[in-house]
């Protein structure tokens, strides 16, 4: 089903909120229980870069954004995730690590960091 402009366009007005975006990129990078998509990532990524873009790079530094994160999307984790620090940096948001809350059960079939936090 299409996404109408309406809703894209009022979550774009949100996403220029900072600290909303952070939120929904945090979303987004904790998955659930079966891991994370990784082109629903891609899609809140560029959300974001849509909405935050314009208040913090020229439209031509919008343009390598889009270029960056698509590369950075097609590497080894590693390497991804130092290059997806200096991508949010430029948007003004910061990547950071917290300690998730203990949970009772631990699946250990996914491996992946506990909790990623982006914050302002």
């Amino acid at each position: 089903m299409p996404v109408s402009d309406s809703y894209h366009d009022s979550l774009i007005e949100s996403l220029k909120d900072s600290h909303y975006a952070a939120v929904y990129l945090e979303t987004h990078l904790e998955g659930d229980e079966y891991g994370f998509e990784s082109e629903l990532l891609r899609l809140a990524f560029n959300h974001v870069l849509e909405a935050l873009g314009p208040q913090n790079v020229t439209p031509e530094q919008i343009k390598i954004q889009a270029q960056q994160l698509e590369e950075i999307m097609q590497k080894p984790a590693p390497e991804a995730m130092n290059q997806l620090t200096s991508w949010l940096q430029a948007l003004g948001l910061k990547l950071t690590i917290k300690i998730a809350p203990k949970m009772p059960e631990i699946n250990h079939e996914n491996d992946a960091v506990s909790s990623i936090k982006i914050t302002v």
